[in-house]
């Protein structure tokens, strides 16, 4: 019998389910097992201070399972049988990467190659000058020094695929990744020849000089671009397949913000279905989205690749805020929260140094600490399902075609208001993909449509169907009221489930968050038996308030800060929430409303037989998400809750901002409970935590789990719980930064 190969070597030091003593079980390829990661990015100073020996042992310290070592590209870290493709400074022909390459082998490590494909030096645009994007004065594009290379030129269709094939050929990696693959963004179009002459060979037209989001010729020029990154995808792979065998992947590198993939025309759900495992290049958060958008990210992209499949994520050590001083220790705080709110949405952990030798060594003892936790937690962490009774809807095309230009104001921040007042309220979401509504309908009670403006006539129907069995919608703004390709639509497409009809300027897009002195007046009035002063002519209440309107018993007015115009409703609607128009600010003597009361809806709600819908003109979610007002998170949480007719399987209650996310594996049940109560939590770096608790839990079990039995993992020990009417119900006393529950 012959020795074992290296690949096999690898494949069963990752198999993740172990033979039993009588039969060995089936083993899983490296990129279903190999779930902790680590990356040195090397700089071109690396070559004559790489410490191999003390990074090893660091790789067994973090437990991680592969490595992302540079390859080529822009910079070659090995000696290159193609003369174009500059060595780093201080290489002095030494083969670093193959050197790097053979010790993770030999240390059982997957190994990626990665490369940067974007760009090239000055010799190499001498060379080859047709193959460097072009501006529309036929200068090239630069980045940094370089030239920034054409996705349609032979540079992609034939000298990326030999240097990967050379790679192969070389130190045989598992697979590659590049985090610069897609070429030129959408704010830039390429007139190269190369890409004139494709254009005018798929379109017949010739290249747009510029946008313009009405011509059917421009919107052909982003389908087409779309188009070639799956082409570059595909081409990539079959090359590195074909040099290294069938598990041999070539896997990019995303983003884990639609917006971003539309930037750089990555189709993600289109993506997701080639790929066996996805990397995102999703580093570190943003004051306006914090932590929980990293949570988010990782239940948005599961939902288009599966969720029995990895996605490991580049999480930054060196300090990545506003500015990134790239060989600087983030604060330990705030790269581990960042880590636990990925591992909390299904992302697997992946640390990230930028060079292999650092003067500030703290970032070092971050990183050992989660991943330890994560081996010792990990059957808990894969092979699981979401459990969530809320979707909130997306779209890719929504964002490019209602979003256009505007999408962070028109798109992420309508979403992202709606996502964090569910984070506040406690109330488990999953982002669902307006394509995939029919295939995920069943585990919601409710759906959330954030401004989606563009919307298909085949999504509309998905819709209507999930209204029909049942189940709430809650529509924002625009939501249905332009088509797939950002076209207005008459009236909005669901307006008979809204029972609204869009007012006469409704398909103007209102881009921005300017803030009106405009209010939501609620009805019925209950000043007049709240304790306050009296002017005599207070409105006697009559009738209930709306359950939406829990919590507001003692004011009559929200502050809104939008504007509203008249719109139609049909009989039989309910509208507790009308516009108050703006009156003076300044001076202060003037600030009285000068119309106190109009009929202008800000809320709808109907009802029709089993379901509960919801449309909302004011743009609550929108203005939540750029300005934090409790009033608007509490309103639109009460909405989402009567829509989902209180169908909802976590109820958390007790003090702090805690991020829950729920999973499901036979037998059990799993929460994350991420504690974002601390000083940074709305602006970066985080340095230190604050416990909250206690808190009173209880979760609604499925059939298969008895949830009599509780244990934590972080704060180890049992749990007392209580079981009654099909729920189980116990207390934490305290949350540092994260815990995790185990029902079963």
């Amino acid at each position: 019998m012959g020795m074992p190969t290296r690949r096999h070597f690898i494949q069963t030091t990752f198999a993740g389910a172990a033979a039993s003593a009588a039969q060995t079980a089936a083993v899983a390829p490296w990129y279903r097992s190999a779930v902790r990661w680590g990356q040195t990015n090397i700089t071109e100073r690396d070559p004559v201070r790489y410490d191999i020996p003390w990074w090893r042992e660091y790789w067994k310290r973090t437990q991680i399972q592969g490595v992302i070592i540079n390859a080529g590209g822009i910079v070659a870290y090995y000696p290159s049988k193609f003369p174009l493709q500059r060595q780093a400074e201080f290489l002095g022909g030494r083969d670093l990467y193959g050197e790097l390459a053979r010790a993770a082998h030999e240390d059982g490590l997957a190994v990626l190659a990665r490369m940067d494909s974007s760009r090239v030096a000055e010799d190499f645009f001498r060379a080859h000058p047709d193959w460097i994007a072009r501006q529309a004065s036929g200068d090239p594009y630069r980045s940094g020094d370089g030239y920034t290379t054409c996705v349609n030129s032979p540079y992609y269709d034939e000298y990326i695929p030999a240097v990967l094939t050379e790679i192969v050929e070389r130190s045989h990696p598992e697979g590659f990744t590049d985090n610069s693959w897609s070429g030129l963004g959408r704010n830039s179009i390429c007139h190269c020849d190369n890409c004139a002459r494709k254009f005018r060979d798929k379109a017949g037209q010739a290249l747009p000089r510029a946008r313009d989001w009405n011509s059917a010729v421009y919107r052909q020029w982003i389908e087409w671009n779309y188009e070639r990154r799956l082409e570059i995808w595909d081409l990539n792979n079959r090359a590195t397949k074909a040099a290294g065998g069938p598990n041999c992947l070539w896997i990019g590198m995303n983003s884990g913000s639609i917006s971003s993939q539309s930037q750089s025309f990555r189709n993600f759900p289109e993506i997701c279905k080639r790929a066996e495992m996805i990397l995102l290049d999703h580093q570190a958060r943003a004051d306006a989205t914090g932590f929980q958008q990293n949570g988010d990210a990782g239940k948005l992209v599961h939902g288009l690749l599966g969720w029995d499949k990895t996605m490991p994520e580049s999480m930054a050590l060196y300090l990545n805020g506003r500015n990134q001083f790239r060989v600087a220790s983030q604060p330990a705080a705030e790269a581990r929260m960042w880590m636990l709110e990925g591992i909390a949405g299904g992302i697997q952990p992946w640390w990230h140094h930028v060079g292999a030798y650092h003067e500030d060594r703290r970032m070092y003892r971050t990183a050992e600490p989660v991943f330890r936790w994560h081996k010792e937690h990990e059957r808990y962490l894969l092979n699981r399902r979401p459990v969530a009774s809320v979707g909130v809807v997306w779209s890719q095309k929504n964002t490019d075609y209602y979003g256009r230009d505007d999408a962070a104001s028109l798109v992420d921040l309508p979403y992202r208001g709606f996502a964090q007042a569910l984070l506040r309220a406690r109330i488990p979401y999953l982002p669902v993909n307006a394509d995939h509504i029919d295939r995920d309908a069943e585990q919601f009670s409710a759906l959330v449509l954030p401004n989606v403006g563009a919307v298909s006539d085949e999504q509309c129907a998905a819709i209507r169907r999930f209204v029909a069995r049942g189940g709430g919608l809650v529509g924002t703004g625009a939501a249905s009221l332009y088509n797939e390709w950002g076209d207005a639509r008459p009236d909005f497409a669901l307006a008979d489930l809204f029972g609204a009809h869009a007012g006469a300027t409704a398909t103007t897009r209102r881009t921005g968050t300017q803030t009106e002195h405009t209010y939501l007046r609620l009805s019925p009035e209950l000043r007049a038996q709240v304790w306050g002063p009296k002017a005599g002519d207070e409105p006697v209440p009559e009738g209930e308030r709306h359950p939406v309107l829990r919590g507001f018993e003692e004011t009559d007015i929200v502050p809104f800060g939008g504007a509203l115009e008249p719109m139609r409703t049909d009989p039989g609607v309910t509208v507790p929430l009308t516009f108050i128009p703006p009156f003076p600010i300044f001076p202060p003597e003037t600030a009285w409303m000068r119309q106190p009361k109009t009929t202008i809806p800000g809320l709808v709600l109907r009802s029709a037989g089993q379901s509960r819908v919801a449309y909302m003109p004011a743009d609550l979610d929108r203005r939540y998400a750029s300005e934090n007002l409790p009033d608007h998170a509490n309103l639109l949480a009460n909405v989402v809750r009567w829509a989902a007719a209180d169908r909802i399987p976590l109820d958390v209650r007790g003090p702090g901002m805690i991020d829950c996310h729920l999973y499901r594996q036979p037998g059990r049940l799993i929460l994350h409970l991420i504690n974002l109560t601390n000083s940074a939590a709305w602006r970066a770096p985080m340095d230190d935590s604050i416990p909250v608790g206690p808190l009173q839990i209880k979760v609604q079990l499925p059939p298969d789990v008895r949830g009599g039995h509780g244990a934590r993992l972080v704060a180890t020990g049992k749990l007392s719980v209580t079981v009654r009417d099909k729920w189980a119900g116990f207390e934490v006393q305290s949350v540092l930064d994260h815990e995790v529950v185990v029902l079963e």
